[in-house]
């Protein structure tokens, strides 16, 4: 969170001048802020990146499905989802689903107190506080798609809570499927019962990361991330500035 607080800083400062030329630099910096993989668009890929960066997103696999199924499984179950995957050890699907719906509620009410810059008044000013908002925001959203990832029967995603986070094109489009199931972003939920179908049925993980970079998913991956960035450059320029 380092890099982005210094940032923000510079943003404030920038913003203090007034006028025109404080408007069109202080947009130039949260796109700075915010374009994390430099390809010079905001979209679900910068929102993942920019949230992974803030502490305490990471979740335990092992801890999360001991905690969730022992209300409603033997522990022998539950030792057996947590080795191979909750649809293996012969959960059902209805059960899964239920416990993904409150997963989603859960971690969205967690973050109704963050005061979040977006859509809210003040003027350029308000930039100052944005990508920290923003990426407080997102985390949040990110231990929550962590959380279904797990759910539906994936192994635990290899991600470092440091400054220089990078994650394979896998683990990325696969929590951008997440999130496009908690907006409810059109063809996600289908995509995340498909991925869990696989998994389900044994396919190899070879097979099911090539459909999410360059097969069967991987349109509706951009497709939520293009959902993204519309999203966002309408809230965070349109809605501000």
């Amino acid at each position: 969170m380092s890099d982005i607080k210094e940032k923000a800083k510079y943003m404030a400062e920038t913003v203090g001048n007034g006028g025109k030329e404080a408007v069109s630099k202080t947009r130039e910096v949260v796109l700075n802020v915010m374009d994390q993989d430099g390809n010079g668009v905001i979209d679900s890929a910068d929102l993942i990146l920019m949230a992974l960066k803030v502490p305490g997103i990471k979740i335990r696999r092992d801890d999360f499905l001991q905690k969730e199924l022992y209300k409603y499984c033997s522990q022998d179950i539950i030792d057996k989802a947590i080795l191979t995957t909750p649809a293996n050890a012969g959960i059902d699907r209805v059960l899964i689903n239920k416990i993904a719906d409150e997963v989603i509620k859960f971690e969205r009410n967690a973050v109704s107190g963050i005061s979040l810059a977006l859509g809210m008044p003040g003027g350029v000013a308000m930039a100052a506080t944005i990508p920290a908002d923003i990426a407080q925001y997102y985390g949040y959203m990110i231990r929550a798609a962590q959380k279904l990832l797990y759910l539906y029967g994936f192994s635990e995603l290899d991600i470092n809570e440091d400054n220089d986070v990078k994650l394979d094109s896998e683990t990325l489009n696969s929590l951008t499927v997440c999130l496009g199931v908690m907006y409810g972003v059109a063809n996600a939920n289908n995509a995340i019962k498909a991925m869990a179908k696989a998994l389900a049925s044994g396919v190899e993980k070879q097979l099911l990361n090539k459909a999410l970079t360059k097969g069967t998913i991987y349109p509706i991956v951009k497709s939520v991330a293009k959902w993204f960035s519309v999203r966002m450059t309408k809230e965070v320029f349109a809605g501000f500035f």
